[in-house]
């Protein structure tokens, strides 16, 4: 687990390495509830400098909070489980963890987590000028930004059913050899059948010559 640089205090926050070093970590950090305590301790010393009078460690705090909960925010899409967030990340039945479970369990409230998406959300280009500027922007302006919820494409439902019919198809492929399926086909069957396979062919070619597409 990545402790909280030393460094990052108020008597040395000033210290551009101590900046560096907090982002850096962040970016590697793999724990919700760990970004979320670093987001709380540079709230805490923004709030610090603000009393103190000392705009430059303030700015250097609200950086280091918003790339923390940019970074938790980041992690808690990883468990999207549904068609709001990405697709379903079990086909075999088996328990999922929702994004708010995961939330929950690592002490965020409700508002928290849409926060920490939202400014997940931004894209990375916007949030990084945003934030290393000379005026960074605060974690609400931030959420702001990335509050308009990403769409999923036209044809992201079908996508999914296509999903769940292929990989069933798949497993019925691995587990019945072709000859004895063929075998067990009624001649009068046969014409439809193979129609439907030209039409499935077909599909097939087309439909994996665009997965390569951008």
């Amino acid at each position: 687990m990545i402790s909280v640089p030393q460094n990052i205090s108020v008597a040395h926050a000033r210290l551009p390495q101590a900046y560096e070093q907090a982002k850096a970590a962040l970016a590697n950090c793999a724990s919700i509830d760990e970004c979320q305590t670093w987001a709380n301790k540079a709230e805490a010393l923004a709030s610090y400098a603000k009393q103190a009078d000392d705009d430059t460690l303030r700015k250097q705090a609200d950086r280091i909070q918003a790339r923390a909960i940019r970074r938790c925010g980041e992690l808690l899409k990883t468990f999207n489980t549904g068609p709001q967030g990405g697709r379903p990340k079990n086909d075999d039945g088996t328990d999922t963890v929702s994004q708010r479970q995961a939330a929950s369990d690592a002490g965020l409230s409700e508002r928290q987590r849409v926060t920490a998406v939202r400014v997940a959300n931004v894209p990375s280009q916007d949030f990084e000028t945003a934030v290393d500027s000379e005026a960074p922007p605060t974690v609400t302006k931030l959420a702001e930004m990335g509050k308009k919820t990403r769409e999923a494409p036209p044809g992201f439902k079908r996508a999914t059913e296509a999903i769940g019919t292929l990989r069933r198809f798949a497993e019925f492929c691995n587990s019945n050899s072709p000859e004895d399926v063929a075998g067990g086909v009624y001649d009068y069957e046969i014409a439809a059948l193979k129609q439907h396979v030209g039409v499935i062919d077909g599909w097939l070619d087309r439909f994996v010559i665009n997965l390569g597409k951008d």
